[in-house]
């Protein structure tokens, strides 16, 4: 009921005209037109299919790379609980804190840059480096958790393998890019499709630290929807814009796992 009803609603309401005093009135594909003429979506289809690139490599790369430390190291539990901490923080607070460390002026991360380089980044300000900012603040934020995650997942893997590794003669990379990473495919898959998921519904920290500027370099797509939902009042279009993006989230996912099950022998 609680999923349905708001589902069926937006469903019906991404084929109307309605402007919140009126009531909708059916305009059958008109909205999809609309969509397909609109350059405004496609330029922010590309930022956020930019972000989500930026996020999942980085992303992925970084917490694999911690979790092979932290399985190494045998770190005890309460440092792999710290490292949840950012996950755990709202992202509005994350916004708010990079902003003010990422300041040109004031921000720790400027002021050693500007003593390094001789001049400060606009992080935020400059439209080449909003988006990869942006990327980096997501990447803090939900690197504990898949860490942690993948983690899990390297402890499932039998020592005995690595002893058969090490037995044939095969060095640590090899016995990484042979053993390890095809064990954890699984794990893997599941760490990418929550990172491009939760990556395609970036909202908070772009509306704090950059609100989509500077000249809509980093107006992400939940961006331009608020903003025609919110700001323009155009509910119909802005559902039609949500259709899309939850069909191309569909079709992402699917063609992730069937490429994840590609190779593997059909059981089922």
């Amino acid at each position: 009921m609680f999923f349905a009803y708001p589902t069926l609603r937006g469903l019906y309401l991404s084929f109307t005209e309605f402007h919140v005093l009126t009531a909708p009135r059916w305009i059958g594909l008109g909205n999809f037109r609309q969509l397909f003429a609109d350059g405004t979506f496609w330029h922010s289809l590309l930022v956020t299919l930019y972000f989500v690139g930026l996020s999942v490599v980085l992303g992925v790369l970084v917490s694999l790379v911690t979790a092979v430390i932290l399985h190494r190291l045998a770190v005890p539990a309460t440092v792999r609980g710290l490292l949840i901490l950012p996950f755990l923080i709202s992202g509005v607070v994350t916004a708010l804190v990079w902003s003010w460390m990422l300041d040109p002026q004031l921000g720790i991360v400027n002021v050693v840059l500007t003593k390094l380089t001789g001049q400060p980044v606009l992080f935020f300000g400059d439209g080449d480096w909003a988006v990869p900012a942006l990327a980096g603040l997501n990447v803090w934020k939900s690197m504990g958790y898949n860490a942690v995650l993948i983690f899990a997942g390297l402890q499932t893997i039998p020592s005995t393998v690595y002893e058969a590794g090490r037995i044939d003669g095969a060095s640590e990379l090899q016995m990484f890019r042979r053993l390890t990473v095809p064990l954890l495919r699984p794990i893997l898959v599941m760490v990418v499709v929550l990172t491009v998921i939760s990556s395609f519904q970036v909202f908070d920290i772009v509306q704090v630290t950059t609100k989509g500027g500077p000249a809509d370099a980093s107006k992400v797509l939940q961006m331009y929807i608020y903003d025609k939902a919110f700001g323009q009042f155009d509910f119909g279009y802005a559902a039609t814009m949500s259709l899309a993006l939850f069909v191309l989230l569909a079709a992402i996912t699917f063609a992730q796992l069937r490429m994840a099950r590609a190779g593997e022998p059909d059981t089922d």
